[in-house]
């Protein structure tokens, strides 16, 4: 119990019903080694977190950029809410020290666990929606996901990474960027690609995502940042 009251101070509520909060925090592994426990895994409640995420994180775009269409305002949200930014958020409020894992996860460090606390993430905005409402997540969301926004736009990562690099590419070396799969790992609920960007034969970077393309777009960013 005091450790859930430790998380509600860091995230700054108080749940009124602490059953939303410990579903929440209860990953599917973690039911595997501890059937006694009563609460459910957290994927109902990260489906829900993602809906009133994106919800949320719309409405701010909208009231704070009144003049940008909407092409301009959905990749700054992609880049607000994508796993890499959820899971540095969800390490800003320590969810790394709450999560209820299995023993075996809880060994994992890998890309896995960034999914693992990005869904995390996304179930506690679902949590504190069910038991609050919006007003409480609005404020949750502004401290912790809107708060990332100046250094978005500062470096520029909404902008459609591949086509940025490959109109460089094609301009200074004359070759098409080619992406190609090079390893997959994790469960299927929670699964990470990793995929390498090539000019000719020439591994330029690489990236990750929880999808192909996610990773993809991950490895073209990190080219543009090198060069």
């Amino acid at each position: 119990m005091d450790n859930f009251k430790s998380f509600e101070k860091i995230i700054d509520y108080k749940f009124k019903n602490q059953d939303f909060l410990k579903e929440a925090l209860t990953h599917r592994s973690y039911l595997n080694e501890n059937s006694e426990w009563k609460y459910s895994q957290n994927e109902r409640m990260e489906f829900l977190g993602d809906a009133v995420l994106e919800l949320v994180t719309t409405e701010e775009l909208f009231l704070l950029f009144p003049q940008y269409p909407e092409g301009k305002l959905t990749p700054i949200r992609s880049a607000l809410v994508n796993f890499q930014m959820m899971a540095k958020i969800a390490r800003d409020f320590k969810l790394d020290d709450f999560i209820l894992l299995s023993k075996g996860e809880a060994k994992d460090s890998g890309r896995a666990r960034e999914v693992i606390l990005a869904n995390g993430a996304e179930a506690v905005i679902g949590a504190i929606y069910l038991d609050g409402g919006l007003k409480p997540v609005k404020l949750f969301i502004k401290k912790f996901v809107m708060n990332n926004l100046e250094e978005i736009l500062a470096k520029g990562l909404q902008y459609d990474a591949k086509s940025k690099l490959q109109e460089m590419i094609q301009e200074k070396n004359k070759v098409t960027p080619v992406y190609k799969v090079l390893g997959e790992e994790g469960p299927d609920h929670a699964r990470v690609f990793t995929s390498g960007v090539f000019f000719g034969e020439q591994l330029i970077a690489t990236g990750t995502g929880q999808s192909k393309q996610d990773a993809e777009v991950d490895a073209a960013k990190k080219a543009l940042q090198s060069l």
